[in-house]
């Protein structure tokens, strides 16, 4: 019995993405759209995703960026860091990624971390990587850590690359740390992310990720940068915005679940309704609540 002309039409196998939906009444994501938001005070959301279908999601669910992290070395590949992801496994990702979201909305900007390895060596291997991961479909890539990265951040943002900076625990050294710790606790520690901070703002950063930094500090350090928006994980609800790794808002971590994880698929009808109520959470200051989710 041959299929109904709808079913045929409507049916894609193996869960593989439809043709390319409406047309969204979001417009595209862009820097000044992002700027924007900081000045106003509207909440910047971003989640991570490795993969085309979870990508089409987030960004129907009204995610505004969507980080392809190196956590994808974690997550999807079973390693025990983000140390042994590879710039190609980065591109794959990434291009992955850009063709779900090119296929659903379009409107979520896209991130690309830079991996360790790829940017250490010289600027012009930074500009190289950078290049790739651009290529492949991201529109900013991101780079761990301060003071020599500074000068790298410039060499790229001068040649049309914009850059989010990351500060705080930065997992691709998380060896010379001494595990995933909160950074910025002593007045030293705080002092230096403080300059660094301005310094990476004053390259030409356009974004910066806090990670597990306390809330007070994150909260001071976004009042003191003035044009680049502040994204925290495990850094409070006094930043310009916030970021999950996916799998650990879907309630998916295979091991213990950090301090500032939110489980969001409890009590939701869909992984879309999880990353929805999470787009709302942060949008409305209940996510995170720094008694629960901050240092």
């Amino acid at each position: 019995m041959s299929q109904a002309p709808s079913e045929s039409l409507s049916a894609t196998p193996y869960g593989t993405l439809p043709p390319a939906s409406t047309p969204s009444v979001r417009k595209p994501l862009s820097l000044p759209r992002l700027r924007e938001m900081h000045t106003q005070g509207d909440k910047i959301t971003m989640l991570t995703a490795y993969d085309a279908t979870f990508a089409a999601v987030a960004d129907a669910a009204g995610v505004e960026c969507i980080l392809v992290g190196d956590s994808l070395g974690m997550v999807c590949q079973g390693l025990s860091s983000t140390v042994g992801v590879t710039l190609e496994a980065m591109r794959h990702h990434t291009e992955c990624v850009a063709n779900g979201l090119r296929r659903s909305q379009a409107t979520a900007w896209l991130i690309a971390d830079l991996p360790f390895g790829s940017y250490h060596e010289s600027k012009e291997q930074a500009l190289r990587s950078a290049v790739t991961l651009m290529q492949a479909g991201a529109h900013m890539v991101k780079s761990e850590g301060g003071g020599w990265t500074t000068d790298t951040v410039r060499f790229l943002v001068e040649r049309g690359i914009p850059v989010c900076a990351h500060l705080g625990l930065t997992p691709q050294t998380v060896h010379a740390l001494g595990g995933y710790r909160v950074q910025g606790k002593t007045d030293e520690s705080a002092a230096l992310l403080r300059r660094e901070a301005s310094a990476l703002q004053d390259a030409g950063a356009s974004m910066l990720v806090l990670e597990m930094v306390p809330a007070l500090l994150a909260a001071e350090v976004t009042q003191q940068l003035t044009h680049c928006p502040t994204i925290g994980i495990g850094a409070g609800s006094g930043t310009a915005g916030q970021v999950l790794v996916l799998h650990d808002m879907l309630g998916m971590n295979l091991g213990k679940m950090a301090k500032f994880v939110h489980n969001f698929m409890d009590g939701a009808p869909s992984v879309r309704g999880a990353m929805e109520a999470y787009v709302r959470a942060v949008k409305n200051g209940s996510f995170p609540d720094n008694s629960i989710h901050a240092w």
